[in-house]
């Protein structure tokens, strides 16, 4: 099976192909939910295309054998503006921007083919290339069990630590009832 992670600039098309609603007045986060929510949907969909024409983009795109299969949204943390202003997800290091993955999304029919771990490193991977010191996420503590597809938007702490990822502090924010890490990897310009 061929996987390929690529950065979403320049990918409108792939990105809105399961991201955007299909119906005039349709719902969804159009990945806008840390960004900036007070957009309407019209508002959400141009800011989204406006971020995919340009560098460093919103996140990644995951390809199963040439057909876009998920979407994680990484970008600096600076950009997230709910995220910023957060009384649940704490900002440490003020004087520093790390660059925040918020969320995942696998599309039905690609789902339990570990793409999340392809996401993940193609992100991370994405976050190095544009020169980002660090890089956190803000993932669900299941301890251990199964989670729904709902709450584990913003993926596990077990996915985390599976690549690299240390835990940082707990965080007063949760997702399905479980609390949710404040988790971090240093980067380094040479990869490892």
């Amino acid at each position: 099976m061929s996987i390929e992670v690529l950065p979403a600039t320049g990918r409108w098309d792939d990105f809105a192909s399961f991201m955007v609603p299909r119906k005039p007045g349709g719902g969804g986060c159009v990945c806008m939910s840390y960004r900036d929510s007070r957009l309407d949907m019209p508002g959400r969909i141009e800011h989204m295309r406006s971020e995919c024409s340009s560098e460093p983009g919103p996140g990644v795109l995951v390809y199963v054998e040439g057909e876009v299969a998920g979407w994680c949204s990484v970008a600096p943390k600076s950009t997230y503006r709910r995220l910023m202003g957060s009384r649940t997800i704490p900002h440490l290091d003020e004087d520093q921007d790390p660059w925040s993955i918020v969320c995942f999304v696998v599309r039905g029919g690609f789902r339990k083919r570990g793409l999340m771990h392809q996401l993940l490193d193609g992100a991370v991977a994405h976050a190095r290339a544009a020169g980002a010191a660090m890089v956190e996420g803000y993932p669900v503590d299941t301890a251990g069990t199964r989670v729904d597809v709902i709450s584990g938007y913003v993926g596990t702490v077990s996915l985390f630590e599976a690549h690299g990822f240390e835990r940082i502090q707990q965080t007063d924010a949760h997702s399905g009832g479980a609390t949710r890490w404040l988790m971090r990897r240093y980067l380094s310009p040479s990869g490892e």
